[in-house]
């Protein structure tokens, strides 16, 4: 078995080759082509998932998987196949002998169907090709907390190469939830709070993947991140113009600017409607307004959900039809709805073929775009012996998205960087925990323990990473992530209390349903530190030892006078294989801090948690004793160095069908090389419906020496000015404004007045939706 398994094309000559196997051909019309030839059973054959090897019982799996995993699958592929899910991903596997095994799969499902047609194969992607002995990136808040679209565009673009190397052809990413409750456990997966930064982004690392000749998958379309309580799969209420000014946006850029070609719906309710059966989210607004023509993919058995968990369907065909009717294509991860209840309701005339032909139409013309189709096909691109997923460049890419996700919060004293000649005490349970650099979606906490395969890959811990830079490094946990114990905090005090400066390392570590405290199925009642963490830290705080609290952790945490007792604060947001690497580097100096919060940290843990996203009323006011000041506001972060802002500047006026250039001087003031974070932000003093006080519009990573100076200009469309109004259509409103230039989204160094002049406008489907900045060094051009 070489794994170059290809298509038999026996046809001495292309016009002998039926029509949908022409290359010449658009993929519509060889697609056009083959749906007529195909039975009711090839049809709906071509809609399904196969999860080979999944578990359908025991603690590692997803509740409800075991009613519908398991499967047999030549009976499966005697009429051919849609895709393959995770065949990388499901149980430990080396590399080349997973390309092996899934091009036999491949030969197998081409020979079994009267068409030979491959499968489309699947697999996550989050943080990485979600595979044993891949290597595994930074976690998606720490892309927001980058703030640099170039970067993870680079990242993204290597884990395709990857996955194409594999055989493998859809990636379940990005996620472009907006995040709106902290509580809730798949926060760690979200790229931040503000849709701006969510869409730029995650349209970065679509482009990236999409560059590969990978498709990305958006996700969860839509609302799914502002369920009730923080809870997954909990209800969501939100109103239209919430969800059309804030969780829509980033869908819309992921496909505008990034390219995306597939779409996964969200498993909650929106307003008491499953977004699986929502025609006019999936169809209506997806397809007809947004002009969509790719394929729309179920999450994980949410077919079978519209019965078993919102109770609109009356068994699986009605869920299959329901599905259907909305706009989705493919029920993942494995048979069940679309399987025989659908064949046995189209038989009997309870569900329409028409609705099948649209499905499989739309599932046809993307396996003809990846080659699927094409005569000469292969499994693999290149040898299985050449499948490698944990390579020097992905290292690399690795360690630098950490380097620049670090979130450098509070710094007194001068206590950073840790100096030579310091007694270090590293204390708390994350500390020497490598799994701690990693999200839920990394393969080692996504699959779940496999101790006789180890992790895959070095994942060195930040003890590790630490001792190699600070001689004599003492060391205790205290207390384990969760749990009562408290017996190892003398320990740990004792440490501290005899070192000139303690790191005092807490946080989360993922996990799926239950299995961790961050992660799907990991929501938490508040958002104090979990287990006996806080008493830990207010006991090393008590020595009297000036303290650096590091955090490693899915979600905000407020710490409340903890904070405020801590000589400085790193965040860390599951920062990947190398985070610990990359916080040793920023705790000692060798790399500057650059990284800015995707999230506000809240300074309360048991008050409901609010972005920074607000109206007035959503801010501090004296009709309210609740005060919901964050401790740190989105877009905060330091460095080593200072800078010094100037020369704000602007036109007075904006048309409203126009753009605008306005810019600031950045100079650097210190003795320290370093980064600063230009953040560009609206202020709407008087609209006709509420506005928040300030929202992101552009933003601009500007990195400067000592001395040096550059001036930073954003070129805005007034589109981007736009919200939803009272006629409940997007518009361009005149009358006075004000963009911001912040350091954050509170510190605002300048800001350029200006008119929005013209007729009210409605913006319409080609609204422009990137602001575009410019970096020119002081003395260039």
């Amino acid at each position: 078995m070489t794994g170059q398994v290809s298509i038999d094309d026996t046809s001495p000559a292309a016009g002998d080759r039926p029509p949908w196997r022409d290359p010449r051909l658009s993929p519509a019309e060889r697609a056009a082509a083959l749906v007529p030839l195909m039975t009711l059973e090839e049809k709906v054959a071509q809609l399904v998932g196969v999860w080979v090897g999944a578990d359908a019982s025991g603690g590692g799996v997803a509740p409800h998987q075991e009613e519908m995993a398991g499967v047999d699958f030549a009976d499966v592929i005697a009429h051919g196949l849609g895709q393959l899910t995770r065949p990388y991903g499901t149980a430990p596997v080396d590399p080349v002998a997973g390309a092996r095994s899934l091009a036999a799969s491949q030969e197998r499902i081409v020979a079994a169907g009267r068409f030979g047609i491959p499968a489309q194969v699947h697999e996550e992607c989050l943080t990485g090709f979600a595979a044993w002995r891949a290597t595994v990136y930074p976690a998606p808040l720490s892309w927001g907390a980058a703030f640099d679209p170039a970067l993870v565009e680079r990242m993204a673009a290597h884990i395709g190469r990857s996955l194409r190397a594999a055989g493998v052809h859809q990636g379940l990413a990005p996620v472009l939830d907006v995040t709106r409750d902290y509580r809730w456990g798949r926060t760690e997966e979200t790229i931040g709070e503000d849709p701006y930064l969510v869409g730029t982004i995650a349209a970065a690392y679509v482009r990236g993947l999409e560059s590969s000749g990978v498709v990305a998958t958006l996700k969860h379309f839509a609302g799914y991140a502002a369920s009730r309580g923080g809870r997954n799969h909990a209800p969501v209420a939100m109103g239209p113009r919430e969800l059309a000014d804030t969780v829509l946006p980033p869908f819309e850029m992921g496909l505008r600017l990034g390219g995306a070609r597939s779409v996964m719906n969200a498993y909650t309710e929106l307003d008491g409607l499953p977004a699986a059966a929502d025609e006019r989210l999936l169809t209506g607004l997806l397809r007809e307004e947004w002009g969509f023509t790719g394929t729309v993919v179920s999450d994980y058995f949410s077919v079978r959900f519209l019965e078993r968990l919102h109770q609109v369907a009356a068994g699986a065909a009605d869920a299959a039809r329901l599905a259907l009717s909305a706009g989705i294509d493919v029920e993942l991860p494995t048979v069940d709805a679309f399987g025989a209840p659908l064949v046995e309701a189209v038989e009997a005339g309870e569900v329409d073929e028409a609705l099948i032909d649209r499905a499989l139409h739309r599932v046809l013309v993307q396996k003809a775009e990846l080659g699927l189709l094409d005569p000469g096909w292969q499994a693999l691109p290149g040898a299985p012996e050449d499948v490698c997923l944990d390579d020097e460049t992905g290292r690399d890419l690795a360690l630098r998205l950490a380097r620049q996700a670090v979130v450098l919060l509070r710094n007194t004293g001068g206590v950073l960087p840790l100096g030579p000649g310091r007694r270090v005490a590293l204390v708390g349970p994350v500390a020497d925990d490598p799994m701690a650099m990693l999200g839920c979606y990394a393969f080692p906490a996504h699959v779940g323990p496999h101790p006789e395969h180890g992790l895959g890959v070095e994942i060195p811990s930040l003890r590790d990473a630490l001792a190699a830079l600070v001689p004599d490094l003492a060391y205790a946990p205290g207390c384990d992530i969760t749990g009562d114990d408290v017996s190892g905090i003398p320990a740990a005090v004792a440490a501290a209390a005899a070192a000139d400066v303690c790191v005092l390392a807490v946080g989360d570590r993922a996990g799926l349903f239950g299995r961790g405290t961050s992660g799907e199925g990991c929501d938490a009642v508040d958002l104090g530190l979990p287990g006996a963490q806080a008493e830990l830290a207010r006991a090393v705080l008590a020595t009297g030892t000036p303290v650096v609290l590091v955090l490693l952790a899915g979600r905000p945490y407020a710490l409340g006078q903890d904070l405020d007792a801590a000589a400085a604060v790193l965040y860390g947001f599951f920062p990947g294989q190398l985070g610990g690497r990359a916080l040793a580097e920023v705790l000692t100096g060798a790399v500057e801090p650059s990284g800015r919060l995707p999230v506000s940290v809240p300074r309360d843990a048991g008050a409901l948690p609010s972005t920074y996203l607000s109206p007035p009323l959503g801010r501090r006011t004296e009709i309210s004793s609740v005060d919901p000041t964050p401790a740190y506001p989105f877009g905060h972060g330091l460095g080593y160095t200072t800078f010094d802002w100037s020369g704000a500047a602007g036109p007075a006026e904006w048309p409203v069908d126009g753009e605008v250039s306005v810019g600031v001087t950045v100079r650097n003031t210190g003795r320290r090389p370093g980064t600063e974070v230009v953040q560009l932000y609206l202020h709407d003093p008087v609209a006709q419906v509420t506005r928040p006080v300030v929202r992101l519009i552009g933003y601009a990573r500007v990195p400067l020496e000592p001395g040096r100076a550059a001036r930073v200009t954003f070129t805005v469309p007034a589109d981007l000015a736009s919200f939803t109004g009272l006629r409940g259509r997007r518009i361009v409103e005149p009358g006075d404004v004000e963009l911001r230039f912040g350091r954050s989204s509170e510190d605002i160094a300048a800001a350029v007045p200006l008119r929005l002049t013209g007729q009210e406008r409605e913006t319409g489907p080609a609204r422009r939706l990137l602001a575009t900045a410019e970096v020119t060094p002081e003395g260039a051009g």
